[in-house]
Order: C-alpha cells, then structure tokens, then sequence
C-alpha cells in the first residue's frame, strides 16, 4: 500500500509530491526490512511468508518505477529500462534459491541501495524544484530522476547478470 501511494505522488506535478514520495518509499523499506525480522525473532516465518514478501516487493518495485517512468519529466523508455534491470536483478536472485544454491544478493545493486538512492535523488529533486532552481538538476538535458532511472537499468541489468554468472559457476 506504501508503494502505491509513492507512486501515485511520483505521477503528479504537485510540487510536494516528490518529497511525500520520498517519505512513503523510505516507510516501505522499512517495513520491508521489520517483516522478516518480526517474523523469525516470534518465530512466525514460513516459506509462504518468504514467498509472499518476494512478490510484493516485486509488485512495490515495478509500481513505484513505473509510476516515475510514467511521470511527465522524462522519456518513459529510461523507467521501463529501470523495471526491467530492476526485475532481472531480482529474478536472478531468486533463481539461484529456486535451484536450492539459496539466494543471491551480490552484485552492484541491492534493493536496499535502491531504495535509498531513490529516496536521495528525490529529496534532492525537491529541494532544487522548491528552491526554483530546476535547472540544476538539469543534467546534459534530463534531470537527476532521469539519470537514476538510466542508473537502475544499467546498474540492475550489471547486477542480474553479475549474478547469473555466479549461479552458473555454483551449478554442477
């Protein structure tokens, strides 16, 4: 529900948007990282609760990345590259436990690096539009969200395959 309303305020103009946006998405990590915590210390965990905090991850990462690639301030192919190194990433992780290796976190971009740097790039986007200083962030024709966007597609399509390999030199 946190992703959703992230980027429901990414998708609008509304000058604080992008600073709500930040706080739900930072709330959402943290949730994120208490649930599985809460669940082993009350010894609650289970592979249905692993299964389903996979898949809303997947469904918070895939909302909030395509509610920026849908906003008006940059072309919508850099937030699809975003999803798409974002899931690979992801999915290779997962992959690795399917095939009973456990699950991969390696490689140059975690979730948790990722949530964070969006939460960064957003606040400091909304520090400058705020200042009426939108030109700073302003970079070779596309703003700092842009180039983070740019940033998870190259850096989630390096990690998914840096992963890859690593699960295919664990194989038999």
């Amino acid at each position: 529900m946190l992703a959703i309303v992230a980027a429901v305020f990414y998708v609008t103009e509304w000058k604080p948007g992008l600073l709500l946006a930040a706080a739900f998405v930072l709330l959402s990590g943290v949730f994120d990282a208490l649930d599985g915590k809460v669940a082993r210390i009350s010894s609650k965990a289970s592979k249905r609760g692993d299964f389903i905090d996979h898949v809303t991850d997947r469904y918070s990462d895939t909302i909030i990345l395509a509610a920026i690639a849908l906003s008006p301030h940059f072309p919508v192919s850099f937030g699809l590259f975003a999803v798409i190194g974002v899931l690979l990433a992801s999915y290779m992780g997962t992959q690795a436990q399917a095939l009973g290796l456990g699950r991969e976190y390696r490689g140059i971009l975690g979730r948790a690096d990722r949530l964070m740097l969006l939460v960064a790039v957003s606040l400091i986007q909304y520090v400058f539009i705020s200042a009426g200083s939108e030109w700073i962030t302003d970079i070779f024709g596309y703003s700092l969200m842009a180039w983070l966007m740019i940033y998870f597609g190259l850096a989630g399509n390096i990690t998914a395959i840096q992963r890859a390999r690593m699960i295919w030199k664990s194989l038999p």
